[in-house]
């Protein structure tokens, strides 16, 4: 695949925090968003990889802030706003990407206290850093964008716990843009299929040695159910939420964007 044109400045010299920085999406947000113009709060609870990130962002031009963190922690989570407005004055985007990986399992067997875990990041955290950033987001009226996923599409075993977890954070997407609508704060969801990167690499390795095939054949077999016939690379997804929280986006609230190369029409 020929690599994608520069970004347009979609956000130019607006500010995203985005929480949840690891080496897959959550970094492609803060690269696309930098490209497209923005500077960049990175709130992860590894130093390491949020500095490493920064590094790509400041690479581009754009300032960028680190900040360890853990969204299920109130004290911890508390001090970002302050974080993001010191040094940048305001912030214009929230993108709550921080992600508890809830159990594979059937939900006639799932332990229920792992599934409460699962929602603590995954829902719990969302709503704690929303609330968090209302008021700066209200002042520069901005928007939130949650990272769901292409579970909410269907209902295979073992995803029943994973379903749930990223159903809960649709319905409050939603309920939180009705909330919020009228401080002029957009909410809306981006919710990525298979996303071509590091782990799911991983996984289609480990399936092709199981089965003695190349990766190759893994990937072919899965991208033939979807309308592209491929499968989305973190950047294209992250395009998705750099155009949700941009003003080409000002009259959508309440919504949910796939990315999935047509395995699933919604």
């Amino acid at each position: 695949m020929a690599p994608p044109a520069p970004a347009p400045l979609l956000l130019r010299d607006k500010v995203v925090v985005v929480c949840g920085v690891g080496p897959g999406l959550g970094r492609a947000i803060a690269v696309q968003s930098a490209r497209a113009g923005a500077d960049v709060l990175l709130a992860a609870r590894t130093e390491r990889l949020a500095k490493e990130v920064a590094g790509e962002v400041t690479s581009l031009g754009r300032r960028a802030v680190t900040a360890v963190t853990d969204v299920t922690d109130d004290e911890l989570a508390a001090v970002l706003p302050s974080a993001a407005l010191d040094a940048f004055g305001r912030v214009d985007a929230l993108v709550n990407n921080a992600f508890a990986i809830p159990p594979l399992a059937g939900l006639a067997d799932v332990d229920l206290d792992a599934i409460r875990a699962g929602f603590e990041t995954d829902v719990f955290g969302a709503l704690r850093m929303t609330r968090l950033f209302t008021p700066a987001l209200s002042a520069s009226r901005g928007s939130v964008v949650m990272i769901s996923s292409a579970v909410l599409r269907h209902s295979r075993t073992p995803f029943g716990p994973y379903k749930m977890a990223k159903s809960a954070l649709l319905g409050l997407a939603r309920s939180l843009a009705t909330e919020l609508g009228p401080q002029g704060i957009r909410v809306n969801s981006v919710a990525p299929g298979y996303i071509w990167a590091g782990s799911l690499k991983w996984y289609f390795g480990q399936l092709a040695r199981q089965r003695g095939v190349s990766v190759r054949q893994v990937y072919d077999e899965t991208a033939a159910g979807m309308d592209l016939r491929r499968l989305p690379e973190p950047d294209e997804v992250a395009d998705a939420v750099v155009f949700l929280a941009s003003d080409l986006a000002r009259a959508i609230t309440g919504q949910c964007l796939d990315v999935n190369c047509g395995e699933f029409h919604h």
